[in-house]
Order: structure tokens, then sequence, then C-alpha cells
């Protein structure tokens, strides 16, 4: 099974790219979906988080309040830290187990795990191939603005906070660049696609 990962800045759409991946029949697995998980409620990794932020980071029905917990991390680079020093090892884990069984039931496929902060945590290591989606950075600002409804100074800060995508290219096997919208960016992740396949064949 070739195993790649996926990866980009916030706000470039690799979530778009991963959902075509999934269309043209890659295993996908998305990180965020992951971390959510291992963070629920009743979860060790929510005890944990508890203990090193405080109560103040639940909802009224004891869930992370995500909003919160981003303004605190995107604030500050230590607690940044603190809080991937517990969600990571659980999500890489959660992933391995994953990777493992879509092997056993596909040896032939393509699995794509999808994380933001891959190249970050060194887990982009584990992995055949690495795809780095990206965008060009006035395009990734609108976009992030848009999205979660930030002001420009709140987007710039969150934008600045992580690797810059120049970065994370360099790390890159394989590119898909967002900036000319959806029907370029599927066409792009179709071409890639074919091309794994013979590298999993």
């Amino acid at each position: 099974m070739l195993k790649a990962g996926l990866t980009g800045s916030i706000a470039v759409g690799k979530s778009f790219v991963l959902d075509v991946m999934r269309e043209l029949g890659c295993r996908v697995l998305d990180a965020d979906q992951t971390a959510r998980k291992v963070v629920a409620k009743g979860m060790p990794g929510l005890a944990e988080i508890v203990g090193a932020f405080g109560k103040d980071v639940l909802t009224d029905a004891g869930e992370l309040d995500r909003k919160r917990m981003a303004e605190i991390v995107f604030a500050d680079a230590s607690k940044r830290e603190l809080l991937n020093s517990i969600v990571h090892p659980r999500v890489i884990a959660a992933q391995d187990e994953w990777i493992r069984e879509a092997e056993i039931s596909d040896p032939h496929g393509i699995a794509v795990v999808d994380a933001a902060l891959m190249i970050e945590s060194g887990g982009y290591r584990r992995f055949d191939r690495l795809i780095v989606v990206w965008c060009l950075p006035a395009i990734q600002l609108k976009r992030l603005i848009a999205r979660d409804d930030l002001s420009e100074a709140d987007a710039r800060r969150r934008i600045a906070a992580q690797m810059s995508q120049d970065e994370k290219k360099e790390y890159a096997d394989d590119l898909i660049d967002t900036s000319r919208g959806f029907d370029d960016t599927r066409q792009q992740t179709e071409d890639l696609v074919r091309r794994l396949r013979k590298l999993a064949e």
C-alpha cells in the first residue's frame, strides 16, 4: 500500500483535495476528525487538556471548547506546544492503527492521511509521499477571514503562528496549488492520483 501524507497551512484547501482523493478511490483519514475523537468527552486526552489548561476550556456540556482553545494557543506559542504535546502522540497512534487496517484490506491501494501539523510534528516521516497543498498568500488570507469570520489582524496572526507555506513546500514530494479555484485543483488532484496509482502498483 502506498502511504501518503497530505498537509498544508490553514485555509489553503486541504479538505477539498482530500474529498477529491476520496472520490477517486483513495482511502482517506482526516486528522481533524481524529483529533476531535482523541479529545472527545470522556477520553483521557480531554482530561489531560483540562489538567493543563483548566476547566475554562470546556463548554457547559463538558466538551472541549475549540474556539476558546484556539484563542489561547494562537496567542501563546508555549501553550500551543503544550496542547500539541498532549494531542499529537494520540493522533499519530490512531493514524497508525487506521493505516494498518487499511493495508490489510487494500494492500495495493493508496492511503492518505491529512494533518495540518504533519511536518512540524515529524509525523510526515512515516509516509512514502508527502503532498503539500498551498495557495497564494493573499488568497489564503481572504479564505481564512471568510471561513472563520475573523478580523484581518486575527487571520494574519493565525497564519503567522504556523510554519510558512514556502517552508512546507520544501518538504513536498508533490505539490497542489489551489489558487486558481476548484476546477483547476480537481484536475491537479486527478493527475496526482494517477501518478500515485502507478507507484502503488
